[in-house]
């Protein structure tokens, strides 16, 4: 019997219409009720390591819009937080690590303290799992996530943030064996990490490589598609019925390869991808998700909905699951996300 949850139906190949519906940091700053929850928590990994906040922040869009999915409230830097490696989030800043250049700051990570560190996070998923929604539009599913070894190094590479990440790539190419040395620490580490979030309750997981769009070619086989397979390899291996979505921003014409090649059941587009030849790319019916422009979104009003609906009839008839290229951005009208939510519903 398949699955009755929609959004578990669409990333295990069957076309699902309406599309099933969730959105990139669909719980955030845009929510007014989100901001409640943040004035409680003395920053903001005390918020994502809280399970009562963090559970709560998780269930707060699907309250508001009852989405098809719930994805867990965290943050991809919780791995090398948990690993050791120091990690501030600023004001009008972002995330602040102490830089990782060299191999003493490689062999300074503990991945024998991974677990015991994310347990509140894991906690966080066993609450929003029992407290989601079986029944009713197919059902609530509840997807886990961690970003990809390659954009988490990027940050612990940098120190933070880059527009172009030359610190990493420098590394990448001037070190190679110290840079794989890192992405397999990652790569273990997610794996670990996820299959955790499964056994806590999550029915699909997500891996983001936001900045898997900087790499060369060759670069993006090696960083992006190597420990991407191994991720998904292993995790098939210990849960071979729960899905993974793969989101390699900005790989462009390199995303059927990138299907191909990891294993991925699902590949989030970012908004530059055409959806028509991301399908073309595809050698079999690789779930798609995406792919609207937040900033589109922000817009509301006909652009929203042409742009939406243009997004719904290229993907009619293939497994699909409507989202973002990126995630909502915190300027976002709610009542915005309420149009399109029903947008999508209506198809």
């Amino acid at each position: 019997m398949d699955n009755p949850k929609h959004l578990l139906r669409a990333l295990t190949g069957i076309s699902v219409w309406p599309p099933p519906i969730w959105l990139m940091r669909q719980a955030g700053r845009y929510l007014p009720e989100y901001r409640a929850v943040r004035a409680k928590a003395k920053d903001f990994i005390a918020l994502c390591t809280t399970p009562e906040l963090a559970t709560e922040v998780t269930l707060q869009p699907i309250r508001r819009y009852r989405l098809d999915a719930a994805i867990l409230f965290s943050d991809i830097l919780m791995v090398p937080w948990a690993l050791g490696q120091g990690l501030a989030f600023r004001e009008g800043e972002g995330p602040v690590l102490p830089p990782l250049r060299d191999a003493s700051g490689v062999a300074a990570l503990d991945p024998s303290r991974l677990l015991d560190r994310v347990a509140p996070i894991l906690e966080t998923v066993r609450q929003v799992r029992q407290t989601l929604p079986e029944e009713g539009l197919g059902g609530t599913a509840l997807i886990g996530f961690a970003g990809s070894p390659f954009t988490v190094a990027c940050y612990m590479v940098e120190g933070g943030g880059s527009r172009d990440f030359a610190a990493t790539r420098s590394m990448a190419f001037g070190s190679p064996a110290l840079f794989a040395q890192l992405l397999d620490i990652l790569a273990d580490a997610t794996v670990s990490y996820l299959s955790a979030q499964i056994d806590a309750g999550a029915e699909a997981v997500m891996l983001f490589d936001s900045w898997a769009g900087v790499l060369s070619p060759g670069q993006f086989r090696t960083h992006v598609v190597r420990t991407t397979r191994r991720i998904v390899g292993e995790l098939g291996r210990r849960h071979p019925a729960v899905p993974v979505i793969g989101f390699p921003r900005l790989a462009g014409l390199l995303v059927g390869e990138y299907a191909r090649a990891t294993g991925v059941h699902a590949v989030g587009l970012d908004t530059g991808t055409d959806l028509v030849l991301a399908k073309s790319l595809m050698q079999s019916r690789v779930a798609l998700q995406g792919n609207l422009d937040p900033i589109a979104l922000l817009a509301g009003g006909s652009a929203m909905r042409i742009e939406a609906t243009s997004i719904l009839e290229a993907m009619r008839g293939w497994p699909f699951v409507f989202n973002l290229g990126h995630g909502i951005v915190p300027q976002t009208p709610p009542a915005y996300v309420a149009e399109l939510v029903e947008l999508v519903r209506a198809a």
